[in-house]
Parts: structure tokens; sequence; C-alpha cells
């Protein structure tokens, strides 16, 4: 069968904006996974490539063979009716945190970076999410699709700066003291997991609506490679700002300092991914709830943001670093159960 490159790209690009979120494009997320452990930390990060790139396309192409119209179908499938259920409670909770760190993100880059106050970003992102809502999964790849080449551009502009920088070398190989060091060691798995277990919520419903299996796995395969190389560009910048662990939005303090004519471009590319990502899981969430409460979308959008809105009043650094690394444990079971379950049988 011939791969539809096309739309292989536009499910690449899905991908990598529904997981390049907040804590992603600003540089937190992956600063507490990997780069505050210097050396041991870019390790990991190869290993968590290996998962996106093999369990993303796997996950994509089962929902597509078992025709899953959510992310509920799929996990039904893995966990079976009684323990998939509970998973999809789970779930359910775990998008309402991570969409209101995306909105706290959001609160951030305008507070931190703009000058504005923090409930003005989140109101103003609330606003557009909901406008791109109704415009559907047209409205999700459009915006991912003009974004996500963007953030790579940027992620590789940076990268090539810092290797220019002096004592480059001795800080990519350094491996700095923590007192927590054992996360390291499971970081790859927990940050994957995490990621692919809340992606699903998008990727699923994709998946079964392009349904040719050849341009999903490309797809999945394409999308995992990029993921792996701006996580290696953003981590080879990270590790050159000092005290990289004291700032909510790091990659943007390299900009400004290393790349200041470019600072506001990238400014906007941030804010565009962390935009992705909150519509991505909105999305995800939405099509959830409609199959158990028969509401009008736009009804249940706006209940979901006005949750998310109370919770991501919280300070965004500290948010992350509460609710990620425990979301990421919760999910290991997740990516454990998708590597062991055989592919489903084509309809």
């Amino acid at each position: 069968m011939k791969t539809n490159w096309g739309a292989a790209f536009q499910i690449a690009a899905v991908y990598v904006g529904t997981v390049v979120g907040a804590g992603f494009a600003t540089g937190r997320e992956i600063v507490e996974f990997f780069s505050r452990f210097g050396f041991i930390g870019f390790i990991s990060i190869l290993m968590s490539g290996y998962i996106f790139i093999f369990l993303g396309s796997k996950l994509m192409v089962i929902a597509a063979r078992i025709e899953a119209a959510s992310y509920q179908e799929l996990n039904e499938y893995l966990f079976g009716k009684l323990f998939g259920s509970v998973i999809n409670l789970l779930m359910l909770l775990m998008l309402l945190g991570v969409c209101a760190v995306m909105l706290s993100g959001a609160g951030a880059v305008f507070e931190e970076q703009i000058g504005l106050s923090k409930y003005t970003g989140i109101l103003i992102t609330i606003g557009l999410s909901i406008l791109v809502m109704i415009l559907g999964t047209k409205g999700i790849f459009a915006v991912n699709t003009f974004v996500v080449p963007m953030m790579i551009a940027f992620s590789f502009l940076l990268m090539i700066i810092s290797i220019s920088l002096p004592n480059f070398a001795n800080q990519v190989l350094f491996i700095p003291f923590a007192e927590d060091g054992w996360k390291a060691v499971v970081a790859p798995f927990s940050y994957a997991a995490m990621n692919l277990s809340l992606a699903q919520a998008v990727l699923v419903p994709i998946a079964a609506e392009i349904k040719d299996e050849q341009t999903i796995r490309w797809g999945g395969v394409l999308g995992g490679t990029a993921l792996t190389i701006i996580l290696i560009s953003s981590h080879f910048t990270l590790v050159m700002l000092p005290n990289l662990e004291s700032y909510q939005i790091p990659m943007a303090v390299i900009m400004r300092t290393i790349a200041s004519s470019f600072f506001w471009i990238y400014v906007f590319v941030i804010y565009g991914e962390i935009f992705t990502s909150v519509i991505g899981n909105v999305f995800g969430i939405e099509r959830q709830v409609s199959k158990y409460i028969a509401l009008p979308s736009i009804i249940t959008v706006s209940i979901i943001f006005i949750i998310c809105f109370f919770i991501s009043l919280i300070n965004y650094g500290k948010l992350l670093a509460y609710l990620y690394p425990i979301f990421g444990y919760l999910s290991i079971i997740f990516i454990i159960l998708l590597w062991m379950k055989p592919l489903a049988e084509r309809n």
C-alpha cells in the first residue's frame, strides 16, 4: 500500500504538537526530567526517543485496527473492560491536570516574558482555544503544521549557537550531583509514558480517522524522531544555562541571552506550542466526556476550561514539578501493556 506522505507529516506534526506543550516548549519539563542530570539526562533522552518512535507508532496502528473512536476504547482493549474504566477515569483527571499546567504556562509566558498579568494570558488562551475547538480536527491540524516546524527550527538555532560557545563539551559530559539522582534512571520511562498516555487522547481518534496503516506507522516514526531531535537540541542548549532549575521559562532566558534579535518571535513560538497542547488536550477530554453526557460541545468545553482555570492559578513551576512526575509514574503501566500487547487483527 502506498504511503500518503502528506497525511504522514500531518500525523507527525500533531504528535509533536501534542507532546511539545508548556513544559517541553519552555524547557521546564526537559530540565525536570533530563537536563538537571547532565550527561545521564542525555542518555535518558535517547531511551525516551526510542519509546516515542516504537510505541507511538504501535499505539496508533492498534487504534486504527480496532477502529477506536476515543482513548477509552484503546484502554479497554489494553487493560480489559473493568480496569480500562479505572484507567480512563485516571486519564481524564490527568488530562485536566495537564491542561491546567498548559494554561498556567501560558500565563507564565505573559507574566515573565511580556510583562502582562498571568490572568490576562490564561483568559486570552482560553478564548482563542474555544475558537479553534469550533473548527475541530482541521483547526488542530492547521495550528500544528504552522507552529511545529518553527519550534524545530528555533531548537536547532539555539543548539548551533550553544555548540559554538566555550566549554560546551565539558557541560554536556558533566554529571552534577543530585539528591534525587535515582529519578534519572526512571526518567526515560516515566517521561515517555506520561506523554504517550496523554497524547493518545488526540492520536487515537486521528489514527482511526486516517485508517491507512502504512501512513499511520510512518507518521509515528517521523513524529517520534522529531521529538527526539528537539529533546536533544533543547538539552544541549539548556545545559549551558547556569542555575537552570531556577527559571520558569529557561529556553526564553537563553534566547534573550544568546540570540536576542529572535527573542520575540521565539516567545510567540513557545506560546504557539502551549496553545496547540491546550486545544489537543481539551479536544480529547471533550470527546471522552461526550460519551457519557449529552451536552453541546461548546458547553462541555466551557466547563472543562472553568475547572482548568482554577487549577492553573497555582504557580506554573510548582504545578509542573509536582504533577508531571506523578503522572509519569502512574503511566508506566500503560507503556508496559502497550509494549506487551500484540497487534490486533485487521478488521
